[in-house]
C-alpha cells in the first residue's frame, strides 16, 4: 500500500458525495459503484474497529449508504423484504451459525456475519432499492457499457505492454503474483485496476454481452454520440483481447441462450444451465462426482495443460469435500478450519490443499446452509425473471432486453463461482435489482414494431 493509494481511498468519499449532488440518486449510485469497481486501488485502505475495513468496494458501499442517508433518506422506507430476499439473509447470517456450532464464540460469529453483510448484502440492498425496475436495470446496463468503453484503451494497452497500470498509478501490483500469471496466448492477459486477469475477463465479457444484446434489441442506438453499430464490435474485440479462455466459453453459451430465446422463444438453455450447476454442486458436495472422464476428454481433444490444471483442481476439491462433509450443515467456520493441513519433510505443519472456487470455500466454511443460500442468491432472481415474470419471447423487447442480459450474466457468474473465486460486487448488485423486479407484477412493455410495418406506416403518413 502506497501514499497515493491511500489518498485515493480518502478522497473517494467526497467524490461519491459529489456524484449525489450532480446526478439523480439512482444514477449516482450506479456511477459511484461502477467507478469504484473500475478505478479504486486493490489491497489498500484503512482498518476500522468492529466493522469491515474501509477499502475497495466496501469503501464504495459505505460512501453510497452515507450519501443516501444524507440526500435520499426516504428511499430506505421503500424497501419491503420478501421471500426472494431469504437466501441473501441466510447467506449473511450463516457465518454466525458456523462460529457458534464450532465453538468459536458469538463475537467471532458476529464479526464474520457483519463482514459478509457488508461485502455481499450491501450491494444487494442497493440493487433492491434502486434497480428494481426495467428502467433501473436499463440504466445499470448502459452504464456498464460506458464503463467498458472507458476500459477499452486500457485493456488494449496492457494486452500489448503487460499489466502495469496499477503499478504505474498506485506503485504496486494489484495481485501478489505480479504479472507471472498474465502471459497468455502469445501476449499478456490485462488486469488494469482489478485484482486479477480473470476478474477483468469476466467484466469485459459482461460488457461485450450486454452491449451486443442491447444493440441487437435496439435498446441503445448511440452512446456518447457514437453508434453502437461500431461500438459493439469494438467491445467484443476488447473482450477477446483479454485472453480469458473461460470467459470465451461463457460468451458463446450466452449467445446460444439469446438466439434460442429469439428464434425458438424459450429460455430452456438458461434453465438447463441453472439445473446443471445445481446438479453438479449437489453431486460434488455429497462426494459422488468423478471427473476422470472429463479430464481425459479435455486432454485428448482440447489441451493437456488444461486437463492437468483441471485434474489438480478436482484432486484438491475431493480432499476439501471429504473434510467439509465432517461439518456438513454449517461448515467449519473461519480461521482456515475448512482447509486440510499436514506435515512437510521437515516436520512443519503446512496447508496441503488449494481452494480455487467460491463454491468449495462456501461449503467448507459455512456448510450446506451457506452453499445453498449463495447459490439461490445468484440463481433464484434469474430463474424467477424468466420463469415467472418475463418469458423468453419478451427478451428482444427494447425495455426488457437489459434485464434479460442481467439475468443471463448473473447465471454465468454462478457458473464461474463453480470454477473460480473472483468476487465481483456487481453481481450481488444485479441480483438485488432482479429480485426487486420479480417481486412486482410484470411491467407493461411496448410491443416492438417490425421494421417492415414501420416503413409501411411512414409511407402512409407521407402520402
Amino acid at each position: 500500500m502506497t501514499p497515493q493509494a491511500q489518498l485515493v481511498i480518502i478522497i473517494w468519499l467526497p467524490i461519491v458525495f459529489y456524484f449525489f449532488r450532480k446526478f439523480p440518486p439512482r444514477e449516482a449510485v450506479i456511477v459511484s459503484f461502477i467507478g469504484g469497481l473500475l478505478f479504486l486501488p486493490q489491497r489498500a485502505g484503512f482498518n476500522l474497529p468492529l466493522i469491515p475495513d474501509y477499502r475497495g468496494m466496501v469503501a464504495t458501499c459505505y460512501g453510497i449508504l452515507i450519501a443516501i442517508a444524507v440526500y435520499d433518506f426516504k428511499r430506505f422506507s421503500s424497501f419491503k423484504p420478501g421471500w426472494i430476499d431469504l437466501p441473501m439473509l441466510i447467506w449473511c447470517i450463516s457465518p454466525f451459525l458456523s462460529s457458534m456450532t464450532n465453538g468459536l464464540g458469538a463475537y467471532d460469529g458476529l464479526n464474520e456475519s457483519i463482514t459478509q453483510t457488508v461485502t455481499w448484502g450491501f450491494p444487494y440492498l442497493l440493487g433492491r432499492l434502486y434497480l428494481n425496475s426495467l428502467d433501473g436495470l436499463k440504466e445499470l446496463a448502459i452504464n456498464i457499457i460506458k464503463g467498458g468503453l472507458i476500459y477499452v484503451p486500457l485493456v488494449l494497452y496492457e494486452g500489448r505492454m503487460s499489466p502495469q497500470l496499477h503499478n504505474i498509478i498506485y506503485g504496486y501490483y494489484a495481485h501478489s503474483s505480479g504479472i507471472k500469471q498474465a502471459v497468455r496466448l502469445g501476449g499478456y492477459r490485462p488486469m488494469v485496476f482489478m485484482i486479477h486477469g480473470l476478474m477483468l475477463g469476466m467484466w469485459m465479457m459482461v460488457v461485450a454481452l450486454i452491449g451486443f444484446w442491447l444493440w441487437r434489441a435496439g435498446t441503445v442506438k448511440k452512446i456518447w454520440g457514437m453508434s453502437m453499430n461500431w461500438l459493439t464490435p469494438l467491445l467484443i474485440f476488447s473482450f477477446i483481447w483479454c485472453r480469458s479462455t473461460g470467459a470465451y466459453g461463457y460468451f458463446i453459451y450466452a449467445l446460444i441462450i439469446f438466439f434460442t430465446a429469439k428464434w425458438v422463444k424459450t429460455s430452456f438453455p438458461l434453465l438447463l444451465l441453472m439445473f446443471l450447476i445445481c446438479y453438479y454442486l449437489f453431486v460434488a458436495a455429497n462426494g459422488n462426482f468423478a471427473g476422470e472422464e472429463i479430464v481425459a476428454w479435455i486432454a485428448d481433444n482440447l489441451s493437456p495443460e488444461r486437463a492437468q490444471s483441471l485434474e489438480f483442481r478436482f484432486d484438491n476439491e475431493e480432499i476439501l469435500i471429504e473434510h467439509a462433509r465432517k461439518q456438513m450443515l454449517f461448515g467449519w467456520g473461519g480461521w482456515g478450519r475448512n482447509r486440510v493441513f499436514g506435515e512437510n519433510w521437515q516436520g512443519d505443519i503446512i496447508d496441503t490443499t488449494t481452494t480455487d472456487s467460491l463454491w468449495i470455500i462456501a461449503f467448507g466454511v459455512n456448510g450446506m446452509v451457506g452453499l445453498t443460500s449463495i447459490t439461490l442468491t445468484l440463481l433464484l432472481p434469474a430463474a424467477s425473471f424468466c420463469w415467472l415474470r418475463y418469458p423468453a419471447r419478451t427478451w428482444l423487447n427494447p425495455q426488457v432486453a437489459p434485464a434479460a442480459a442481467c439475468a443471463v450474466v448473473l447465471t454465468l457468474y454462478m457458473l464461474d463461482c463453480v470454477l473460480n473465486n473472483m468476487f465481483n460486487p456487481l453481481f450481488p448488485l444485479m441480483s438485488g435489482g432482479l429480485s426487486g423486479l420479480v417481486m412486482k407484477k410484470p411491467e407493461k412493455v411496448r410491443a416492438k414494431i417490425p421494421k417492415l410495418r414501420v416503413a409501411k406506416r411512414q409511407l402512409v403518413q407521407h402520402r
